[in-house]
C-alpha cells in the first residue's frame, strides 16, 4: 500500500516538477553566465568563486536526504501495515477488548514515523537556507570587488548594474539546486524501494515445458521428498503414489503431518525435483502452469472471497458470469439456500475476504467456485471443516455425483468424509504409513483405526447431548 501510494508520487513528483525544475535552473544558468562572460570573464569567475561550495553542499546532504527518506518511506510502510492489519481483525481486537493496547502500538509506530520525518526535515531546514546563503555570498563578492574594477574604469557603471541583474537572475538557479537535491533524492529513494519490488526474482515459472493442453488425471508420485527453506526437517518423505484416472484418494493424519504440503505440491505453490511428480505422464516441471492451475479445481483450507458478490465469487473462473451455472454448483455444494435467504440473494456483497458469512458458508462458496471450473482434477484440502455433519453428508453425497470419471483428492481429519474414496493414505511425520480402503486400514488395526475409534466415540457423545 505504502509503495502504490506514498512512493509512487515521490517517484511521480522527481519525474515531474523535478526534472522540469532541473531543466530551467540549468537552461537559465547557461544564458545568464554567457552573457555575464561577455561583460567580463574576470568579474564572472570571481562572483562564481561560492557555486563550488554550492556542489559539495548539494552532494553531501543528497546523499543524506536518500537516505533519512528511505527510512520515512519504511517507517510509512509498518505504519500503514499497522493500520491496515488493525482494521481487517476489529472482531478479534473488540472480542478481547484489545482497542487500548492496539491504540498504544498505533501512538508508537506514529511516534517512529514523526521521528523519522523530523529527521529529515532538519537535513532539508539546513540544505535550503544554505544553499541561498552562499548564492547571496556572490553578490557580496560582486559589490566588493565590481565596485573596485567600476573605481578603476575596468568596466562602466552600466555594465556593473546589468552585472548585478544578471547575478541576480543567476541566484534563482543556485537556490533551486537544494530544492531538486531533495526532491529527486526522495523520487530516488522511492524507486529504490520500487524496484526491490519489482526486481524480485520469480520462483515458479515455466521452462522448458512440453505442449500440454490437457489432463486426463493420471497421477504418478515418484520417491518425493520435499522441505521447506524454513524448516530443519523435511516435510515430506520418500512419498510413493500412483492415482489412476478416475480415482479418489483419502488423505488422513495429524496436524502438520504433510497433508497440505503434498496437495501445494501436486498446483506448484513450490518447486519440486524433476521425475518425482508426473501427471498425464508428463512431468510436472514439464506441465505449462496455466494449463496445470487451470485443469485442477482446488479448495484450500482456508477460503478466501473477494468484496463481491456470492455469484461473482462463485463464478470468478469463468470470463463471464453464467447465473444457470452459478446456482447448479451452489446447490451442489449445498450453499443455495443459504444464498436465496440472503436480502439480495446471489447479489449479495459478501464483504472484505467474506466477513458477513460464516465459516461454513465461505467453504461451501469455495467448493463451488472450484466446481464451476469442471476441472480434470479435484482437489479438497479440509474444506468441510466449519460444516456440520448433516450438511458435510450431503456436500459428499453431490460430490460422488461429480467426482465420477474425475480424478479427485479429498483431505480430511474427518473419517466420514474419505472412507468411500478408492484408496485411502495416512501421513504421519511425513511419512506414509498406511494406505488401502477404509475396511482394509480397519483392519490394519493401525492409526487410522484409532483415529476412527476415536470419532466414533465423539459422535456417541454428541449424540447423548
Amino acid at each position: 500500500m505504502a509503495l502504490a501510494t506514498n512512493d509512487l508520487n515521490a517517484f511521480r513528483m522527481s519525474l515531474g516538477q523535478g526534472i522540469v525544475m532541473m531543466f530551467d535552473a540549468i537552461f537559465l544558468t547557461v544564458i545568464t553566465l554567457s552573457i555575464m562572460l561577455s561583460i567580463n570573464v574576470k568579474l564572472t569567475l570571481i562572483s562564481l568563486i561560492p557555486l563550488p561550495l554550492v556542489s559539495i553542499v548539494a552532494t553531501n546532504f543528497g546523499k543524506l536526504i536518500h537516505k533519512r527518506f528511505l527510512k520515512v518511506q519504511e517507517v510509512f510502510a509498518k505504519l500503514t501495515d499497522v493500520v491496515q492489519e488493525n482494521f481487517s481483525g476489529i472482531r478479534v481486537i473488540k472480542t478481547f477488548a484489545q482497542e487500548a493496547n492496539e491504540y498504544v502500538k498505533f501512538n508508537e509506530q506514529n511516534r517512529e514515523y514523526l521521528k523519522a520525518n523530523m529527521n529529515l526535515v532538519k537535513v532539508w531546514g539546513i540544505l535550503f537556507p544554505l544553499t541561498e546563503l552562499l548564492a547571496y555570498l556572490s553578490f557580496v563578492i560582486l559589490i566588493a570587488v565590481g565596485a573596485s574594477y567600476v573605481v578603476l574604469n575596468i568596466i562602466s557603471i552600466g555594465d556593473f548594474i546589468a552585472f548585478n541583474m544578471y547575478l541576480g537572475s543567476l541566484v534563482w538557479p543556485m537556490m533551486a539546486i537544494g530544492w531538486v537535491i531533495n526532491v529527486v533524492q526522495r523520487g530516488y529513494a522511492s524507486l529504490e524501494r520500487i524496484e526491490n519490488v519489482l526486481n524480485q526474482s520469480i520462483e515458479i515459472y515455466d521452462k522448458n515445458v512440453d505442449n500440454v493442453t490437457s489432463l486426463d488425471g493420471d497421477i504418478i508420485i515418484n520417491n518425493l521428498n520435499f522441505q521447506y527453506e524454513s524448516s530443519k526437517s523435511p516435510a515430506l518423505k520418500n512419498i510413493n503414489l500412483h492415482i489412476r484416472k478416475g480415482e479418489s484418494l483419502g488423505i488422513i493424519g495429524k496436524t502438520g503431518s504433510g497433508k497440505s504440503t503434498l496437495v501445494n505440491l501436486l498446483i506448484r505453490l513450490y518447486n519440486v525435483q524433476d521425475g518425482t511428480i508426473f501427471i498425464n505422464g508428463h512431468d510436472i516441471n514439464k506441465i505449462p502452469i496455466s494449463i496445470l492451475r487451470k485443469k485442477i479445481g482446488f479448495v484450500p483450507q482456508e477460503s478466501f472471497l473477494f468484496s463481491k458478490s456470492v455469484a461473482e465469487n462463485i463464478a470468478l473462473p469463468l470470463y463471464e458470469t453464467d447465473d444457470d451455472k452459478v446456482i447448479k454448483y451452489a446447490k451442489i455444494a449445498e450453499v443455495h439456500e443459504d444464498i436465496i435467504g440472503f436480502n439480495d440473494g446471489y447479489k449479495t456483497i459478501v464483504g472484505e475476504r467474506g466477513i458477513t458469512l460464516s465459516g461454513g458458508q465461505k467453504q461451501r462458496i469455495s467448493i463451488a467456485r472450484a466446481l464451476i471450473k469442471e476441472p480434470e482434477i479435484l482437489i479438497f484440502d479440509d474444506c468441510l471443516s466449519a460444516v456440520d455433519a448433516k450438511t458435510e453428508n450431503r456436500i459428499l453425497k453431490n460430490l460422488k455425483e461429480v467426482m465420477k470419471g474425475k480424478t479427485s483428492i479429498v483431505i480430511s481429519h474427518r473419517i466420514s468424509a474419505i472412507k468411500d474414496c478408492d484408496n485411502i493414505i495416512v501421513l504421519d511425520e511425513g511419512r506414509i504409513v498406511e494406505s488401502g480402503n477404509h475396511n482394509q486400514l480397519i483392519e490394519n488395526d493401525g492409526l487410522y483405526k484409532k483415529i476412527y475409534l476415536k470419532q466414533q466415540i465423539e459422535e456417541k457423545l454428541e449424540e447423548a447431548e
